[in-house]
């Protein structure tokens, strides 16, 4: 799942063994976030909504974190 963060950046997030490790996107380049931590008990459609709670301080007025691809 890919997450567009307030138009400010995107980070891709998958399930590898059973935990959910984030990346941060670039143009050609994708980097490892090593600290997001996700709680492995989330679900796939609750990550929109914690990466809300984490990256909130970013937001500017009506911005949100969307799910992209």
């Amino acid at each position: 799942m890919k997450f567009d963060i307030y138009g400010r950046f995107q980070i891709e997030v998958r399930r590898e063994n059973d935990a959910w490790e984030a990346y941060r996107l670039e143009p050609g380049k994708r980097a490892k976030v090593d600290e997001l931590i996700i709680p492995a008990a989330l679900d796939a459609d609750e990550i929109a909504t914690y990466l809300d709670d984490i990256y909130h301080e970013m937001a500017g007025v009506g911005q949100n974190v969307t799910l992209i691809a």
